[in-house]
């Protein structure tokens, strides 16, 4: 995306800062990506940093440490797409370092909902006399970090459900195949998305019947989480999830008591010839299926604050029909079947009245596929 505001305004360097904060995506999770540019007194940009990995030093931290002569620190402006922190955790608080510089005004794109702070960076600053304005590309800087967000807000991982069906609404054939419905560059894209998102994941019909890697291999990226809920706790362990070279990234949601027993005690796990690397959690029932909310807010306890589903039609389904997804993309492939698998079913609406509306519905060519993107 080309810089189109006005050079030199708050909107110019923001936009710059936000550029500069996706240079983190993949990386910092849990933590949120945050860019950071610094202008002196004359207008001029002297330094420039964002969130490189979790746990290592804040966008605030590696722009100051950019700059060689700290003199020109003096009267400066300091851009930052999310309110400086205010407490310790991995590193010190960026608020405190930054109210101990001779800078004259910190502009930041939105508060951060994590109560630790909440806008007591933003205090902190406005104490020691420097100058505060919020809210400068508030939209862009928010959606930057809607996972975040929602993990601060809710506890559990934003859920981002993809589709890819025909014309007609179909995701499979009659006889179960679906290689492939959608184009190499909508596959390129989903690639691209897993390596940026937490973690990837699929119900036990998906992985038994198509055997998925839920790698990323089309593009370059780091690997994510992979997650199968298995809730009989059934599928064989000769499945690529759980016994490929990323096991140890694979997560099992189960129900079953009995059988996650030993294998959600690592220990026990160990004893066993050709154990599960991976980890096993295990939750409640709801009627008669893994208990979904429950699931995700577990995934949520540990620091997983994205999924992308990339399920068949029942968990798709069973997930919409429990108002679990937050945000969808529907690749949808100019071909038809005409029968087979539906993506979508039995959402328990028989009114009008009662339809899902999609919000901020958005329609993109990927290749030859149209790709709707929306949030629920």
């Amino acid at each position: 995306m080309n810089n189109s505001y006005p050079s030199n305004t708050n909107e110019f360097w923001m936009f710059e800062a936000l550029e500069l904060a996706r240079s983190g995506m993949g990386f910092v999770s849990p933590n949120p990506m945050v860019g950071c540019v610094i202008v002196d007194k004359n207008g001029e940009k002297i330094g420039e940093g964002y969130h490189q990995k979790f746990g290592e030093a804040h966008a605030e931290v590696n722009a100051v440490e950019s700059i060689t002569d700290k003199s020109q620190l003096k009267d400066a402006t300091v851009f930052v797409t999310l309110e400086p922190c205010s407490h310790h955790g991995k590193t010190p608080p960026c608020a405190s370092m930054l109210a101990g510089l001779p800078i004259k005004k910190v502009v930041v794109g939105h508060q951060d909902p994590n109560m630790k702070v909440n806008g007591k960076g933003i205090s902190l600053l406005r104490e020691k006399g420097i100058e505060v304005e919020v809210g400068v590309l508030k939209k862009e800087c928010e959606q930057l970090n809607e996972a975040f967000i929602h993990h601060q807000l809710f506890g559990r991982p934003l859920v981002i459900l993809k589709i890819a069906q025909t014309l007609d609404g179909y995701l499979a054939a009659p006889d179960g195949d679906s290689q492939w419905i959608s184009g190499k560059k909508s596959r390129e894209m989903v690639h691209r998305w897993r390596s940026q998102l937490d973690a990837v994941m699929v119900g036990r019909t998906t992985a038994f019947t198509d055997n998925p890697s839920l790698t990323v291999r089309h593009v370059k990226g780091r690997q994510p989480k992979r997650i199968v809920i298995d809730g009989p706790y059934e599928l064989p362990r000769d499945l690529k999830l759980f016994s490929d070279r990323h096991e140890e990234k694979t997560i099992i949601l189960t129900w079953n008591k009995q059988a996650s027993a030993t294998d959600a005690d690592p220990m026990l796990r160990m004893m066993q010839p050709n154990y599960f690397r991976g980890e096993v959690i295990q939750v409640g029932k709801k009627e008669g299926h893994l208990n979904l909310k429950e699931a995700l807010q577990e995934l949520g306890n540990r620091g997983i604050t994205s999924v992308l589903v990339e399920a068949g039609q029942q968990l798709t389904s069973a997930l919409l029909r429990e108002n679990l997804v937050d945000k969808l993309h529907v690749f949808v492939a100019p071909k038809m079947l005409g029968g087979g698998t539906r993506s979508v079913i039995n959402l328990g609406i028989n009114h009008m009245r009662d339809i899902k509306q999609l919000k901020d519905p958005q329609w993109k060519q990927v290749g030859e596929d149209l790709l709707l993107t929306a949030y629920l």
